[in-house]
């Protein structure tokens, strides 16, 4: 048996009737961009947020750094944030120029952990950028309160976790702005790059609607801005996968679910951990091995069986060459709980339209490693 990654084709075969007649709508409109069917889709997305503002722009790295750029965050500024996830969260800071602050995260979650947030604050300190890793919000709760006893703006970076929700929380509720990715491997994708921020502040919702059309509030009057506009074919994609988001999540966990009954008993690694209160929905499902040196071991085990096996993200941003240090970033205390993340962790096939059968061939294909590389 074979089993890919993603299910991006058999999503769309399954909804081909809403997708094909937004994209024939948005065709026949003659509006590609800024269009009505943008319009429609930022309400919708706004609405199902429970927020008061969306702003689809043209992807997720430029939802943040537009958003850092709203609020006023620029060179001598700091936000803080951790390095094990992908590196747009960082880079996004760094083209806003300011300095990235990696702290630590939370050894079971892996998202970032309050207490390295407290101990990373310094004067300079002017944001916090929690990550929503995998499909599992950070502690929202937790973050809110550092912000406000210290006088700090916080932006989310929800690109993994739209649908999820916290311990009386949803993503954008506590923060100024949520920032998501609609690359077609999210649980919300589009057919190329998309991206949004929502947010309940009306000064974010005006600048970064200005900032994303070359500075423009009315057609031929410009200021400082940029090219940054979600399509409106992008845009009917969209609108017809939300009218799924909560369904398809709910057969993410079903698979999750399944994946962790079926491994819990695995020696040699350790399976997604939901926090009490928490709905992941689990964008991925990732694993770790034990032991850093067996994860290439595993994955090229699976690729052997047919399995497509990936990982998010095994070069923790810090340890990437191209990233700026000195100005660009620098780190806050000692981050075990990152590092180890980055080397050992595994994503197994995650989408809506798997099987049952497929589900178990992976999980009997993870035991059998078990049973015999994994035991060494």
């Amino acid at each position: 048996m074979n089993v890919g990654f993603y299910g991006h084709v058999r999503q769309y075969r399954g909804i081909q009737a809403e997708i094909d007649g937004n994209l024939r709508e948005v065709l026949e409109s003659g509006q590609y961009v800024m269009g009505p069917m943008l319009k429609r889709f930022e309400r919708e997305l706004a609405a199902y947020h429970g927020m008061k503002y969306a702003i689809g722009v043209g992807n997720g790295t430029d939802a943040l750094w537009l958003s850092f750029m709203a609020l006023g965050i620029g060179p001598g500024d700091e936000c803080i944030t951790t390095p094990n996830t992908f590196f747009a969260t960082a880079e996004a800071i760094w083209i806003a120029g300011a300095t990235a602050v990696f702290v630590d995260c939370d050894p079971r979650t892996n998202c970032i952990g309050p207490a390295g947030i407290e101990a990373a604050i310094t004067p300079r300190t002017k944001a916090i950028v929690p990550v929503h890793l995998y499909g599992q919000c950070a502690d929202m709760n937790a973050v809110r309160k550092i912000a406000d006893r210290n006088g700090l703006l916080v932006i989310e970076d929800n690109a993994q976790a739209i649908g999820s929700r916290g311990d009386g929380f949803k993503p954008g509720e506590l923060s100024d702005a949520a920032c998501t990715s609609f690359i077609i491997q999210k649980n919300l994708g589009c057919f190329g790059d998309g991206g949004a921020v929502v947010t309940n502040r009306e000064d974010v919702d005006r600048v970064v609607r200005r900032l994303r059309n070359h500075g423009s509030e009315k057609r031929s009057c410009h200021g400082m801005g940029f090219n940054s506009r979600l399509d409106d074919l992008q845009a009917g994609v969209l609108s017809a996968k939300l009218t799924r988001i909560d369904e398809w999540n709910a057969l993410r966990r079903q698979w999750a679910a399944r994946y962790s009954a079926g491994l819990r008993d695995a020696r040699s690694i350790t399976l997604p951990y939901e926090m009490p209160g928490y709905y992941h929905v689990y964008h991925l499902y990732v694993i770790e091995t034990r032991k850093a040196e067996h994860r290439d071991s595993l994955v090229d085990f699976l690729a052997a069986n047919g399995i497509d096996a990936k990982c998010h993200y095994p070069i923790a941003i810090h340890q990437q060459e191209g990233y700026p240090w000195g100005k660009g970033a620098r780190i806050a205390g000692a981050i075990p709980n990152s590092e180890r993340n980055a080397a050992c962790c595994i994503s197994l096939p995650m989408f809506p339209e798997l099987t049952a059968d497929e589900v178990d061939y992976v999980t009997g294909k993870v035991l059998e490693w078990d049973r015999t590389a994994g035991a060494a």
